[in-house]
Parts: C-alpha cells; structure tokens; sequence
C-alpha cells in the first residue's frame, strides 16, 4: 500500500458539452466562494428593447429625406431614434406590480427617497428605494384610508389623487371617492381629516366642506399648509391643514350651460406660481366644457379669466398642469384634444392637437410639464408615453411602456430626473437612463441581489393586513397608531397583529358511532323520526280524553253543512263567467 501523499488521485467528472445548461448547477470549485454582483450587467439587464413598426420607420424616414434611399438613410434614422432615446430618461425601467387593479395616481417625494402608488382597489402602496434590491421590487406597506372607519364593512373607496408636500416630504394629500379628503404622514397615519359638508344646504357658501365626492386636488405652490380640493358639488375649497372643521375658503363656480341649475362637477385643478416669486394663479376645469382661472392668492369672489368652450361639454377633462414659470396651461380633453393657454390672454388656445382620451373610463388620466417645463409627458390610450415638444405640442419621442393597455398617470421627478408611469394592468414603471439620472430605480439596480432560500416565498411571510414582510427590521414604536380593541361584526378581531381563533368545526372534533349517540344522548331518536308521524299516533288519544278541551264539550255547536240537490254537487264548485 503506497503513501496517500506520493499518490496522484483522479476525480471522474461528468462529460458534459460546452453549451449544455446543466453546467449551471455543476459546482466550479469546492469550499465557501463568494459571489459579488455585477452592477453594470443587472442595469443592462433593465434596459428597454423597443420595436418601432416598420409604418412608423418609413413615416419618420419620409419626413427626415423623402430624397434618399440607400442603406446609409436607414442607419442615419436609426442612430437619431438613438439620439432621441438618449435625450429623455426612457432607456432603462424598472417594473413593479403591487396592485390588484389600475393604478391611478403616482406620487413621491421631493428627496425622491419613496414612492407612494394609489390604485383603484382602494389601497395606497408604500415604496423605499433605500431598501429595496433587484431581486425584493415591492412594496413595504399598503395603507386602506378608510380602514379605520369601516366598523367591520368591507367597503372602501378607489384613490383619485395622492401628492407629497412641495416643500416637505413628511405628509402627503389623500383623495378619495369620498366628500372628505384626508392628509396623511409618510408612514401611512392619517393627520387630519376634513370635515363633510351638510348635504341639506342649498348655497354651497354656507357649507363647511364638500357634499359631493372629491375628484382631484393639489398644495400650494408656495406655503405648505394649504391645500386646494375640487368637488362634484361646483365647488373648489382651499384648507388649512391645521383647521380640519372647517374650510378656508370656499370658490362656488356657477356654470352657464343650460339645464344644470347653475352647477357642475370640477373634474381637475392646478396651483402654480413663478419661482422669481410672482404672483400664483389657480385654474380650473368644468365638467361642462369650463376653464376657469383665479388670482392664487385670492379673493375669490370672481373668476380672473373664464372661458366657456375651453372643451367639449360633458366631457371628462382630468388634465392639467401649469408650466414652472406660471404663463403656460395646457390641458387635456375628454374631447381628444390637448390645448396650450396663455394666462396672459386667457381667451383662446394657442395651439391644440388630436390625442385620443382615456379620461371616459379612467377620469383620473393627466398631463404634466416636465421639471424645467422643457417638455410635456402624457399617456395614451395604446399604452405609450408621448414627449410633447411644449412649443408647438408636436411629439418628439413616443415609446410603448404597455402596449395594448391604457396609460393613466404620468409624473417627471425634477431631483431623480426619472418618468414615472401607471398603467391599467396594476403595473407601475419608473423609467430612468444610467448616466442622466440619480438615485431611485439606478440606485435599487446598482445594489446586490438579496440572497434569499430557495423556499423562501415573501408572500408567505408578509403580513397583508399591516404591510410589512418578515425581513423588516421594525424598531419598537417604530409603527405608530393606536392598536385597535375589540371584534368585528362577524367575530374577527380588529387588532391585525393579533392571531386569529381557528374556527373548530364539526370535522374536526371526534365522531362517535350511532350506538354511542343512541344510548348516551336523550331523545337522540327522534333526529330520524318522522315528526308528521310522531304528532298523528297521539290523535285517537286526544279524541278519547281531551285534555284542552274538555271544559267545553258539551257547549260546542253542531257543525251543519249546507244541503245539496240532486246533480248539483258532481258539477264541483261554480267557475267564474268569462266576460265577452
């Protein structure tokens, strides 16, 4: 027997082809290795591959030289298709589906650290890019508004609007389908909610909040406590968020057209000033075809600038913005139309182009400047986004986020420089370009996976009811709020921390057999006796000793029956005459 050191050991390996992809789950080496991630690899993997359609390659080559075609041409309309990818954050996006249903407004704050998502399944969804990673792109707390007032009801109302403070990322402006519109903190707890209006109050000046469901709102551009909210009841109320009884001011607008009684609904609202410190201008639009503007500042008691025709009536006009220097509005119609207006001539559009609207089956749809009003972003009924040169409204780049499927909301963060959208299929996508944008999707993409076990499922370690997955770390208080006494009307307990009493059914207790039941338990027979059958063997009984009613037997009348001819009762009882 030789030396194990002097002996050369031969290990057999399978032989395998080069290509064959089991060589994944082969081990390289033996012994704990290490893994780093390759940051530019996971980015490029989140890069977006667009398909243009040859009809769109041959209208864009016509128009740039309808002289030239040779190879050449193609190339040069490629590389500036390119070009114009390049000069927009769109190369890159980052996919997160934490709804149940369409996604109606986008918010985050001015740092850019979190994103809030509302949705139609009525739940605003909390997301920290500081603690996400490629591989956890979810959200770390969802957030019903009106959990706290449901009493046990399953009911709840969708999000139509939800916006972060300008000037502070600490509260942000909740906006239900509900006359009450609430503000609310970072962390999900609700600060002030404003009070309902009396319904049975015919002058809208004399109510103290909306009677009407909530359709939009939005801050003020220069002072952070207040807020402005349009309502179904021809009403636009600004409040002090420190003063939740009542509104500040209130701006009835009394609509013109024909048969409404002077009222309509305020579909959307925009608040904007100069940042060289002008004054702020307010505008508004009607469901009757209405654009209204008002000094920002007030008062309110007249319109600065009203415009009767401004879009179609009874059209769903839900976009709005106004441009960073507060001269330029443009909005989009219910109509298929996007307008540009001057607040300086509020008269007449300077420009208008076609663009399909969404706005009949999501009201919530919008149009936003981009941070340095440089730009105009949008949706689309096909699922694409459309980058609006603001000087002639002309597209300058168009790309598919979801084909097929229409584009709700749309917003341009100034700090990230990142385009983020929702779509109707619950999906929310935030576009970004490596080397033009900070922070947000670059920085979740440029982390490490989470290494995470292979059985590890996040939706079994989530608590749906409290928003927070089992790898949270949640400092003691860390959660807020008040825990909740008490059950529900159908016995839960309120307190979503709190486990839930396993309901004991007949299944699980232990089944004995029929003797046992038939002589331990009294009157166990009678579960398969004929109850029709138990009440009639007491009859001849009761006929021989009557026991009720023997006190007045020998009173009781005779029965007498009426005496029939002969013939007359085989005929039966007489059939009612047919009337001719």
């Amino acid at each position: 027997m030789t030396d194990s050191d002097s002996d050369d050991y031969w290990v057999q390996e399978p032989e395998l082809a080069p290509n064959d992809p089991m060589r994944n789950f082969m081990p390289a080496s033996f012994g704990k290795t290490s893994k780093e991630a390759n940051i530019a690899a996971q980015i490029e993997q989140t890069r977006r591959k667009v398909e243009i359609p040859q009809k769109e390659k041959k209208e864009k080559k016509a128009a740039s030289d309808s002289d030239s075609n040779s190879d050449s041409d193609d190339d040069d309309s490629e590389s500036d298709e390119e070009d114009e990818a390049e000069r927009f954050p769109v190369s890159h996006e980052v996919v997160f589906t934490t709804h149940d249903r369409a996604v109606t407004s986008i918010a985050l704050d001015p740092a850019g650290a979190r994103m809030l998502t509302g949705s139609l399944d009525g739940t605003v969804r909390f997301h920290d890019f500081s603690s996400m990673t490629p591989t956890t792109l979810r959200a770390f707390k969802s957030v019903d508004p009106w959990e706290s007032n449901k009493s046990g009801s399953t009911d709840s109302h969708p999000i139509q609007h939800i916006e972060f403070s300008r000037h502070s990322g600490g509260a942000f402006l909740c906006v239900t389908a509900h006359p009450q519109a609430k503000i609310m903190s970072r962390d999900g707890d609700v600060l002030t909610e404003f009070v309902k209006g009396d319904m049975y109050l015919r002058d809208m000046n004399h109510t103290k909040g909306h009677v009407g469901e909530i359709t939009t709102g939005t801050w003020h551009p220069t002072d952070q406590n207040f807020c402005v909210t349009a309502g179904s009841d021809s009403t636009l109320r600004i409040w002090d968020v420190n003063n939740k009884r009542s509104q500040k001011d209130v701006i009835v607008f009394k609509s013109k057209a024909p048969g409404c009684a002077g009222r309509t609904r305020m579909t959307a609202v925009a608040w904007g000033a100069p940042p060289s410190g002008g004054a702020p201008v307010l505008v508004s639009a009607a469901l009757d075809g209405s654009l209204v503007m008002y000094s920002g500042n007030g008062p309110f008691s007249r319109p600065a600038a009203e415009i009767k025709d401004a879009h179609k009536a009874d059209t769903w006009t839900g976009g709005i913005d106004i441009s960073s220097d507060g001269r330029m509005v443009v909005t989009r119609g219910g109509d298929g139309l996007i307008k540009l207006w001057d607040t300086r001539k509020f008269k007449q559009p300077l420009l208008k182009i076609e663009h399909p609207s969404t706005s009949d089956r999501y009201p919530m749809s919008n149009i936003k400047y981009s941070p340095s009003s440089t730009s105009i972003i949008t949706g689309s009924a096909s699922g694409h986004l459309h980058i609006l040169n603001p000087g002639n409204l002309r597209p300058e780049h168009v790309t598919p986020i979801t084909p097929g499927v229409p584009l709700i909301v749309v917003d341009w963060h100034e700090r990230l420089n990142q385009i983020i959208t929702g779509s109707a299929n619950a999906e929310t996508h935030v576009l970004y370009n490596p080397e033009k944008s900070h922070r947000g999707a670059l920085e979740v993409m440029s982390r490490a996976p989470k290494v995470r076990h292979i059985d590890d499922d996040p939706s079994a370690i989530m608590d749906q009811s409290a928003g927070i997955s089992g790898d949270a770390i949640v400092a003691p208080g860390a959660l807020g709020g008040t825990k909740r006494g008490g059950v529900t009307a159908s016995g839960k307990s309120r307190d979503p921390m709190r486990p839930q009493v396993q309901t004991i059914t007949p299944f699980m207790r232990s089944q004995p057999d029929a003797k046992h039941i038939s002589e331990n338990i009294p009157l166990s027979k009678m579960l398969h006796e004929d109850p029709r059958e138990a009440l009639l063997k007491y009859a001849d009984a009761a006929k021989k000793d009557p026991m009720f009613t023997n006190a007045w037997a020998k009173t009781q009348p005779v029965t007498q029956y009426t005496e029939t001819s002969d013939g007359e009762g085989d005929e039966g009882p007489d059939r009612k005459k047919v009337k001719r």
